[in-house]
């Protein structure tokens, strides 16, 4: 179901994931979405019967791994597969020799991101216009 990208096939279908959730649904400029970090990026691609419906990228920070661009097109929600991505980011993180995790969550999802472990830190912000909050998990 989950996998890391591998292939030009793969990444097209993580940036169709991108594109339909955040450009698409949360009306994030194609200038925001795409910032120039993907190719130095690890990418996750989740596919169900042959169709492409999450994705995610893992940067490599210093000591930390910061989760970016976790999504989850809107037919897909509300079945488990937003705990399985994060599942599997942390997992593929792990296997690479970090157990240091942070990223921006959208503020409606903070009680998600707290039952994997994340604290909320500093102040809310603003990313792409919608409210963000970093967390961390050590």
């Amino acid at each position: 179901m989950f996998r890391i990208v591998t292939s030009q096939d793969d990444l097209l279908k993580v940036y169709s994931v991108r594109s339909i959730v955040f450009i698409e649904e949360q009306n994030c400029s194609y200038n925001i979405e795409v910032d120039g970090m993907d190719f130095t990026a690890m990418h996750i691609l989740g596919v169900k019967d042959d169709e492409p419906f999450a994705a995610g990228r893992i940067r490599f920070l210093g000591e930390y791994v910061k989760f970016e661009r976790l999504a989850i097109r809107k037919a897909y929600r509300g079945q488990g597969h937003g705990n399985q991505l994060l599942q599997f980011a942390m997992n593929a993180a792990r296997e690479k020799g970090y157990s240091k995790y942070k990223l921006h969550a959208q503020v409606h999802a903070l009680k998600f991101y707290e039952k994997h472990g994340f604290k909320a830190k500093g102040d809310v912000f603003l990313e792409a216009d919608i409210e963000h909050q970093l967390m961390m998990r050590e």
